[in-house]
């Protein structure tokens, strides 16, 4: 059968990758120290989010796979890493007259059955319609929908009872103060849909992750939520949620304060490696002394071997540094084959 049909059947991606590309010595165990988190799925070979992504992602042995998640305007959690749909959908075509006076496409302003008519595809700019990362995927083959977090659920479950492995799923809730402000209490619909499928306690198999401060210690204080949690790190400058001060957060008394509230952190990688020493060494920051002082896990964000730290000249000189030399407990990655490769090619780590 030609790719093209393939493709276009979905076969190519599910049955290859699925079947195939699963390599048990290479695949990490989830109680390994160091893990592979795939970041929006294997975003550096398909569309970020997207189902074939993910199954992309499990067939190379991820141990977790990541889902930002926001509402629909019946409610439904859907993956979507932003609130808008302009850079990642056709919506503009199918939809011109439902933009906000900004311009722009929220997802919470179309029903679940509006959103699965869109066609998902690689990310691109929003002013000239440029894809960002010119040697992924093709823009303009649109073969992609957007799933719901339980329709992920399901992949994700599906292929562990159908492998025998037990890949985890790692949610974002993401922007919760937009989401209240329009009415609608997304770690809330999120949190039920985990506890449906029992990602609700200490030992399940998955991480919730938020930016927002005051939303990750309302979802552990009020929601009573007793899953693994992760506090999200960025930078001030960046525009961060009302009342989160992330240059708090990354100080000492800050580690301290969250160590009481969530099991790890997911801090931008520069906050954790500034840098490789004389020797050649990662140099590691007080963010990351301190964290691991406190004894809370560190899941950097993100890297990818099409936009390396400029520290590094490849995905072995920057793999080197965050595992052997920094000891940092997992990675986020657009292109998990590789960090999986290391890690098995590298048992010292």
């Amino acid at each position: 059968m030609p790719v093209k049909k393939l493709i276009k059947s979905g076969l190519l991606v599910v049955g290859l990758l699925v079947t195939s590309a699963i390599n048990p010595v290479q695949a990490q165990d989830i109680q390994a120290e160091m893990v592979v988190i795939a970041h929006r799925g294997a975003s550096g070979y398909l569309p970020e989010h997207t189902l074939p992504a993910k199954a992309l992602a499990y067939g190379m042995g991820a141990d977790y796979i990541e889902q930002d998640v926001v509402l629909s305007k019946d409610g439904v959690p859907v993956i979507l890493h932003d609130i808008h749909l302009d850079t990642t959908t056709d919506v503009s075509t199918k939809f011109p007259d439902r933009k906000r006076e900004d311009g722009r496409y929220y997802a919470i302003d179309f029903t679940l059955d509006e959103l699965k008519t869109l066609t998902v595809t690689e990310r691109f700019k929003a002013d000239s319609g440029k894809q960002v990362y010119e040697n992924r995927f093709p823009g303009d083959f649109g073969i992609f929908k957007i799933p719901t977090l339980e329709e992920e659920i399901k992949l994700v479950r599906g292929l562990n009872h159908s492998t025998g492995r037990d890949v985890g799923i790692y949610p974002e809730i993401k922007d919760p103060a937009f989401h209240h402000a329009e009415g609608q209490d997304i770690s809330k619909a999120v949190i039920s849909v985990l506890e449906k499928w029992g990602y609700n306690n200490p030992d399940s198999n998955s991480f919730v992750q938020c930016f927002d401060w005051a939303e990750t210690k309302r979802i552990r204080n009020d929601l009573r939520y007793q899953g693994k949690l992760v506090q999200l790190l960025g930078e001030n400058r960046w525009g961060p949620p009302e009342g989160t001060d992330y240059d708090y957060l990354k100080s000492g008394d800050g580690i301290l304060e969250m160590a009481k509230i969530v099991d790890g952190i997911g801090p931008w990688l520069p906050q954790v490696i500034s840098g490789l020493g004389e020797n050649g060494k990662a140099v590691m920051t007080p963010t990351l002394i301190a964290a691991q002082r406190a004894q809370l896990l560190v899941h950097p964000y993100t890297l990818r071997a099409d936009q390396l730290p400029k520290w590094a000249g490849d995905m072995n000189i920057a793999l080197k540094a965050i595992f052997d030399d920094a000891g940092i407990d997992g990675i986020f990655t657009d292109f998990p084959d590789q960090v999986v490769q290391f890690l098995a090619q590298n048992p010292a780590s």
